[in-house]
């Protein structure tokens, strides 16, 4: 049942929310994150101890030390928290690059990066190295290498060196931000696949002579518009603006109105939690059930973080 007032319809019942006359924009509380809040606050851990950030994402977590060789039911439960929390985080934790690379191994197979390579000792990991000359573009909604056949199912991002003031990471629950969703739209992006392209972003570093070589290695990608994540059965959305050229069978204005309509989901800061770096502060997210976005505010101080990612299965609805 709806009823209406002279600025906004007002949905009853459940949802007690509103949405602003002559905008896509929807106020009031966001009722869904309720039951994910209360059920993450009531979480135990035997190995180590969890801060929520966020009503449905994200956690840092005390008492593990990522420069040690954890035992299997330590790593365990760091597996069931990230897919509980979706991303979770650790202070203090001055990690080599080698350290950085084993501890992620515990997770899985680590990918090696085509068109940001490592200037470490370690090929597994990408360095973003940011400067007054090499300034930040992280800065937009997405989930990492979705233009891979198998995209990276996590990430352990380590922090080198932090500027004084910004740079902070955001994270947002793709599970939210599909249950946000009317049912209208969740039955109109059922069964839609969206085509997932490398050259959306890194074609341009790709030398003239390299480019059908490149191409034949990563042709274009079709995965859900909606996917089922593989470990824990629930449904998330999974389309970004930086990957994704466009909507299968849509034609090209109509794909980006509802990719931009779908990603804008993540605006939410329900949806959402930030987290401020420290030196040797670590990141490790789930890249199936969030997206990120890398605050560019902080140029022209030097930004400098190493990302190791494990390869994932095929998204699948």
């Amino acid at each position: 049942m709806e009823t209406t007032t002279k600025n906004s319809a007002v949905r009853t019942g459940a949802n007690q929310s509103m949405r602003l006359d002559g905008y896509p924009l929807i106020v009031g509380p966001f009722t869904h994150v309720a039951a994910e809040r209360d059920r993450l606050s009531a979480l135990r851990w035997q190995h180590f101890d969890a801060k929520q950030l966020g009503a449905s994402i994200g956690a840092e977590l005390s008492g593990v030390d990522l420069t040690a060789e954890l035992a299997d039911e330590v790593v365990a439960e760091i597996r069931q928290a990230l897919h509980e929390y979706k991303v979770v985080f650790f202070r203090d934790q001055p990690m080599t690059p080698a350290q950085h690379v084993a501890f992620a191994q515990r997770f899985g197979e680590l990918e090696i990066h085509p068109f940001i390579p490592s200037s470490t000792t370690e090929p597994e990991l990408v360095r973003f190295e940011k400067s007054a000359e090499v300034a930040g573009f992280e800065n937009s909604w997405h989930h990492d290498v979705t233009w891979r056949a198998q995209p990276s199912m996590g990430a352990v991002l380590h922090g080198v060196s932090i500027p004084p003031l910004g740079g902070d990471t955001l994270f947002a629950d793709m599970y939210a931000a599909y249950e946000s969703l009317d049912d209208d739209t969740k039955a109109l992006i059922e069964n839609l696949e969206a085509v997932h392209d490398y050259t959306q972003a890194f074609g341009r570093f790709v030398p003239d002579d390299q480019r059908a070589q490149m191409r034949e290695r990563f042709p274009a990608v079709n995965h859900p518009v909606v996917c089922t994540h593989a470990a824990t059965g629930r449904r998330h959305l999974y389309v970004n603006r930086i990957f994704v050229s466009h909507i299968d069978g849509m034609d090209l204005d109509q794909s980006r109105a509802l990719i931009d309509r779908l990603c804008r989901q993540a605006d939410a800061p329900e949806h959402q939690c930030r987290f401020q770096w420290e030196p040797d502060s670590v990141a490790f997210w789930d890249n199936r059930a969030v997206q990120h976005y890398a605050a560019s505010d902080y140029w022209p101080a030097i930004r400098i973080m190493e990302r190791a990612s494990i390869i994932g299965p095929r998204p699948a609805r």
